[in-house]
């Protein structure tokens, strides 16, 4: 990543105002450069560039990000609102690891949020609307006869942040994408089962029937496809995670 540098601006203001001004101007620049951190940061964690457990060491992260560590702590501060690392005391700051337990409660808070979009999807997406979300479920089908995991999980990202945006709730937006980043954390660890077990291409006749059924305007089947889906989702993952755990068992025994 190259060098983050703080953008430049005039000092302005009327006179005996120069020093208020150049007050307000470092502290816009020094939020401007915090967003951009966590902006940074957040996508490093998300790609795996930073792994689940990972300790953030602000030397190390301010020399490769070219930044101070005043905006580095408080970028650390906003990923911790955001539910993406942890801060243990006396101990530093560390990309979360997901239980699975909290999974599972993100997984069912999913699934009532699906449904809701599903139903309001059924009454207000236009035709436009509807042969972009197709298109998406085309390109994840593709993803899924090439072998390419990565870019199906990036595409069923997508298509469920774009039924959520077009359902028009701002509020439920804003709580939904939170929710996904921290469900991201677990989820990644589970793509090569996903894959292995050859679910993908189940994964994705699940979104055909969800588009179809908001094609066709009707609510409750919509809403009922997006809730099964978000279940079926979970479900899957506990199988893999008690299949893991079998293996685990079974290399102990050995």
């Amino acid at each position: 990543m190259r060098c983050m540098k703080r953008p430049s601006a005039a000092v302005a203001g009327p006179p005996g105002g120069a020093a208020a001004a150049r007050s307000t101007i470092a502290l816009v620049q020094s939020s401007s450069l915090s967003a951009l951190v966590q902006g940074e940061l957040e996508r490093m964690i998300l790609a795996g560039e930073l792994a689940p457990g990972a300790k953030l060491t602000e030397m190390a992260l301010a020399a490769r990000l070219g930044v101070s560590r005043g905006p580095l702590r408080e970028a650390f501060r906003m990923l911790e609102e955001a539910g993406l690392v942890r801060t243990e005391k006396n101990r530093g700051v560390f990309v979360r690891d997901v239980p699975l337990d909290e999974a599972v409660e993100i997984f069912d808070l999913r699934a009532a949020m699906d449904e809701l979009v599903g139903r309001q999807l059924a009454q207000r997406i236009t035709r436009a609307e509807l042969a972009e979300v197709r298109a998406l479920v085309d390109a994840m089908e593709q993803a899924v006869a090439a072998g390419d995991t990565r870019g199906y999980h990036l595409l069923n990202l997508q298509f469920h942040d774009r039924l959520v945006e077009l359902a028009g709730n701002r509020k439920l937006s804003a709580i939904y994408r939170k929710l996904i980043k921290e469900l991201s954390l677990f989820r990644r660890m589970n793509l090569a089962h996903l894959a292995e077990g050859g679910l993908l291409p189940v994964s994705a006749g699940e979104h055909r029937g969800i588009v179809a059924a908001i094609a066709a305007g009707d609510g409750e089947a919509a809403g009922r496809a997006m809730y099964e889906h978000a279940m079926e989702s979970k479900q899957r993952m506990l199988s893999q995670q008690a299949g893991r755990g079998e293996q685990v068992a079974e290399r102990n025994a050995a």
